[in-house]
């Protein structure tokens, strides 16, 4: 990881450790009848530490809608397998837009972070609710100017097969749902991704050994440029208890994606399915109805396939690992380790609390991916990029539910990743 990630990593902890040693817990009063004592516990955050530190009295308790804006910053300090080292920094505004008794939690990521590597990397991603959830709206817009490690097709390609190719990658992904009946949504999307600039980081390597070159050159693609334009068709249910740090419940994420030949762009014509699956497990102390206060250990679950059903999607819009709208799936492995026509991801997280006011918590971890290279003959489940690891969390906003997470993973053939990021993985 590098001696300065190590450090920071150190520095860190030493001060969540010196702030919670500082701070005194509140005397837990005795619950009354029909409380349970997850709700007589206070929960903390970091502000709550640093008022304590300061001496400054505790604000009083707020639900969301009282706070307005719930605005959670950080700076960006640390690596990942893609990009290096990286820094920069990252906020989480959040709001309720209506009845809260009626209104899910308004979120949106904001980051701007450069790398050792001298790449710069923009990205905004948003979940907007209206007044009582009858509009719901979703982003995923991104600017890199970057590179990328491609290894071809499948799960099985070595790490000899590496070919470190830059671009400049934009990308606009903004769906509009509306809301249908109970946690049902309908609605559709204006999907459009572009690499340009694309070529060979070394000057002095061969682009024909390039798995790009390949793919692109079977397929009648450009090679200094690819774009796809399309839409989509969506559905989603989502019974989910929160929206940041979901507590209980479930969610079902599909869409059908179209992108045509020749619109804004697009270089071919192709078709994907994707289905997601999302759940959320209280263990043994189950959260009380209607509390903001989740159950101390929780498992959990995501799965997701991503399916190329029709047409030849440019190289680098095939399904593959860390290609989520958060980039947080696949941890351990680079963005494009793995790639291929179908895709299907696994992952299974424990989350529990160290303190009962919740300001300290800890996940473990492990997850899967499997991709297909269909023109060698190799298929879904033939094999697969396992990986495991853990991380602390620390509780940056209470009324919003907004972790700070430091994780690190690891994964097959020396594959492995250290992150910071504001809010969990899923």
């Amino acid at each position: 990881m590098g001696v300065v990630c190590r450090n920071v990593v150190l520095a860190l902890t030493l001060a969540v450790l010196s702030s919670m040693s500082a701070f005194a817990l509140p005397q837990d009063t005795p619950a009354t009848a029909g409380e349970s004592s997850q709700e007589a516990t206070p929960q903390v955050d970091l502000l709550d530490v640093w008022h304590s530190i300061r001496h400054k009295p505790e604000e009083p308790e707020k639900r969301p809608e009282a706070q307005g804006l719930m605005i959670a910053a950080a700076p960006i300090i640390g690596w990942n397998p893609t990009f290096g080292q990286t820094f920069g920094a990252a906020a989480q505004v959040a709001w309720v837009a209506g009845d809260p008794t009626k209104t899910r939690i308004s979120s949106s990521v904001t980051s701007l972070s450069f790398s050792s590597k001298g790449y710069t990397l923009f990205s905004a991603r948003f979940d907007l609710f209206s007044s009582e959830n009858e509009w719901l709206v979703e982003g995923d817009n991104r600017y890199y100017n970057a590179a990328q490690n491609v290894y071809g097709l499948g799960t099985d390609t070595p790490a000899s097969a590496v070919f470190n190719t830059k671009y400049r990658f934009v990308r606009v992904r903004d769906t509009v749902y509306r809301h249908v009946r109970n946690s049902v949504y309908l609605g559709g999307g204006l999907l459009f991704d572009s690499h340009s600039d694309v070529g060979a980081v070394n000057a002095a390597a061969d682009p024909s050994t390039s798995a790009y070159v390949t793919y692109s050159q079977a397929h009648g693609l450009p090679l200094d440029s690819q774009q796809s334009s399309g839409i989509s068709a969506n559905v989603l249910i989502d019974r989910r208890v929160g929206e940041i740090d979901p507590r209980d419940g479930w969610l079902v994420n599909a869409f059908y994606r179209m992108s045509f030949e020749g619109f804004l762009g697009g270089d071919s014509g192709w078709q994907l399915a994707h289905l997601e699956f999302r759940h959320y497990i209280p263990l043994a102390d189950r959260a009380p109805e209607g509390s903001r206060i989740p159950a101390r250990h929780r498992l959990a679950i995501w799965t997701y396939g991503d399916l190329v059903t029709k047409g030849a999607p440019p190289y680098f819009e095939l399904p593959a690992t860390v290609m989520d709208k958060y980039g947080r799936s696949s941890r351990a492995y680079q963005e494009g380790r793995y790639r291929g026509e179908r895709l299907v991801y696994g992952e299974v997280e424990y989350r529990g609390m160290l303190r009962q006011d919740g300001l300290l918590g800890m996940v473990a971890f492990v997850n899967t991916t499997t991709v297909t290279n269909l023109e060698a003959g190799e298929k879904l489940f033939d094999s697969f990029a396992p990986a495991a690891g853990g991380g602390l969390r620390v509780l940056f906003n209470k009324r919003s539910r907004t972790n700070f997470c430091i994780d690190a993973a690891f994964g097959k053939a020396g594959a492995k990743g250290f992150y910071f990021a504001i809010q969990d993985a899923f």
